[in-house]
């Protein structure tokens, strides 16, 4: 199957996604019930609308993202857009939260579930558990595991699974990091949004640009470097007399290299990171991931990623860096 699923921020971004070449997109409502609530992004009923209009008419899959979980103060929220994504049409709706799945199952049966990458589900035991319980049909894995543990996942569950192919690299188990909630106090399970936009500052000072959440200090730069968005774990920490990035540095996961062996192991689709990204970020990963996915299913023993996809990568990856992230642990 292999299909290539695109971030869409926006409406611009979906229809890049759709004009280069994805088989489907992913997307979310302006508010707290997805994983990328940020100010500017995410689409209301009517860009809903129209993207579900011209994605579905040009054969493309759109996916909507009901990826937090609800309070009781607020649940009433979350099943309206189910209500919606229903109504709308989207082809699969990507759900974390397990009382939002029952919801959805049995108000809208016909509604094809899939579990995110927030529900946090490393294992098949798991996976298993949410098609019994549920009728989950896939699930979208968190980028900590090796090929050989996604394999064994793949053998032991018929449902669909998912990889993060492309994009920002999360070191933690998504849906189990609290370092956001630990300084914001918003954590993005519920509110939406990891390192909220309304906790963070730019200041220029005499030691240079530095970045704040919440007043943390996460990062100072010099005058010739790039300030990036501060983000916990990808800040430089003062330890043990070194500064240095202390959890992660800024990079993105690039698995092109990796595709034959996806695709063999039966592999249902990649994901590619990047909802805050720009439609030009989008057009640009779009085309260069279905070139090599066709490349792929054309002739997967021959594959080879080609300098010039790898170096179009590059030019939109973290820290101007990419890495194989988990996936490739040769020790295992």
């Amino acid at each position: 199957m292999l299909e290539l699923i695109c971030p869409a921020g926006s409406l611009p971004a979906l229809k890049a996604a759709v004009d280069h070449g994805a088989d489907g997109v992913y997307l979310g409502l302006k508010d707290n019930t997805n994983a990328r609530n940020f100010a500017g992004l995410n689409f209301d009923e009517k860009s809903l609308a129209e993207g579900i209009r011209y994605a579905q008419g040009k054969g493309r899959k759109v996916l909507m993202a009901l990826n937090t979980y609800p309070q009781p103060a607020n649940l009433s929220r979350w099943h309206q857009a189910v209500d919606k994504a229903a109504t709308l049409g989207v082809n699969a709706v990507i759900l974390a939260d397990p009382g939002l799945m029952a919801y959805a199952r049995k108000t809208h049966p016909e509604l094809r579930l899939h579990l995110s990458v927030q529900g946090s589900a490393t294992n098949y035991e798991a996976i298993e558990f949410y098609r019994e319980r549920y009728g989950v049909q896939r699930a979208v894995l968190p980028r900590v595991l090796s090929l050989a543990q996604v394999e064994n996942v793949i053998q032991h569950t018929p449902v669909e699974i998912e990889l993060f192919g492309f994009g920002g690299l999360c070191v933690m188990v998504e849906g189990r990091c609290l370092l956001s909630s630990y300084a914001c106090g918003d954590s993005p399970n519920t509110f939406g949004a990891c390192s909220p936009g309304h906790a963070v500052r730019w200041q220029q000072t005499a030691k240079g640009m530095e970045t704040r959440l919440n007043g943390i200090l996460i990062d100072r730069y010099a005058d010739d470097e790039k300030a990036g968005y501060p983000t916990l774990c990808k800040g430089r920490f003062a330890v043990q007399g070194e500064t240095y990035y202390a959890l992660e540095e800024p990079t993105s996961l690039n698995s092109l290299e990796m595709l034959p062996e996806m695709h063999r192991l039966g592999v249902a689709a990649i994901k590619i990171e990047g909802r805050q990204r720009s439609p030009a970020y989008v057009a640009q990963v779009t085309q260069v991931w279905r070139a090599a996915i066709d490349a792929v299913k054309r002739a997967p023993e021959s594959f080879a990623a080609k300098a010039a996809w790898t170096a179009q990568l590059v030019k939109v990856s973290e820290g101007s860096m990419h890495t194989l992230g988990a996936y490739y642990r040769p020790w295992k």
